[in-house]
């Protein structure tokens, strides 16, 4: 069964970041499927400490409580991604993949970035931002990757229900539908890749060959050795 998230559904104007709102909540036992938005993020931030950054109200500001954090979700860095793209596509003509772990891509440019923060095995809280309306001006100039908006004029308000229905849904798919389904949206397979090796190996490079059952990116490096990354921060090698 489906789970449930948007009930109770907390707004606010302004916050830090609705992830550390929702940590509060969760910490103080708010159940699960409590969901948090904001029409602006003074603080957001994405993986590895990255600044988040959008205008008011055009973007998606949300973070859900999930409750309790068992072994039927393992998969939750991929599962997540998973129902952002099934969001987006319910609502744009979009056809969404994913850039391992969590980065949801449109032509190439990145429509959503995913951050997930947990205390197993009490909680995690489901961070996304999803940009909506930001013209493409209005993105830092710094950005490791050009950024895209849906647009059509979906607003945070009709993007929410959509978004609080797929992850309610991907959140309790089995492993074997996760991994069918991040596996046919990777968009990296393939392609080269660089990400940075342990302290005496620096820079590495390989190319992408999918995810293993565990999720962990596979890379086949040029001395025919294949590496499983877990976690960390890989770039697309382009030219």
């Amino acid at each position: 069964m489906p789970a449930s998230f948007g009930d109770p559904h907390h707004h606010h104007e302004i916050v830090g970041s609705t992830n550390a709102v929702a940590k509060e909540l969760a910490a103080k036992g708010a159940p699960s499927g409590t969901v948090i938005t904001a029409s602006e993020q003074s603080a957001g931030r994405g993986r590895g400490d990255r600044v988040w950054s959008a205008p008011a109200d055009e973007a998606l500001l949300y973070s859900a409580i999930l409750r309790p954090l068992d072994l039927s979700h393992l998969l939750l860095p991929l599962a997540v991604p998973l129902a952002v793209c099934a969001a987006c596509e319910s609502v744009a003509d979009v056809q969404c993949r994913v850039k391992w772990p969590n980065d949801i891509w449109v032509e190439e440019r990145k429509l959503s970035g995913i951050l997930i923060e947990a205390r197993p095995p009490d909680w995690a809280v489901i961070g996304i931002g999803i940009n909506l309306a930001t013209e493409p001006e209005q993105f830092p100039r710094d950005l490791r990757w050009p950024a895209i908006s849906l647009g059509g004029g979906i607003t945070p308000e009709s993007m929410r229900p959509a978004l609080d229905a797929a992850l309610g849904e991907w959140v309790e798919a089995t492993a074997e539908r996760v991994l069918a389904e991040f596996r046919a949206r990777d968009a990296l397979a393939g392609r080269e890749i660089g990400w940075e090796g342990g302290p005496d190996e620096g820079d590495r490079s390989g190319v992408a060959a999918g995810i293993d059952e565990r999720g962990n990116l596979l890379v086949r490096t040029a001395t025919g050795e294949t590496v499983a990354l877990g976690s960390g921060e890989v770039s697309l090698l382009l030219g």
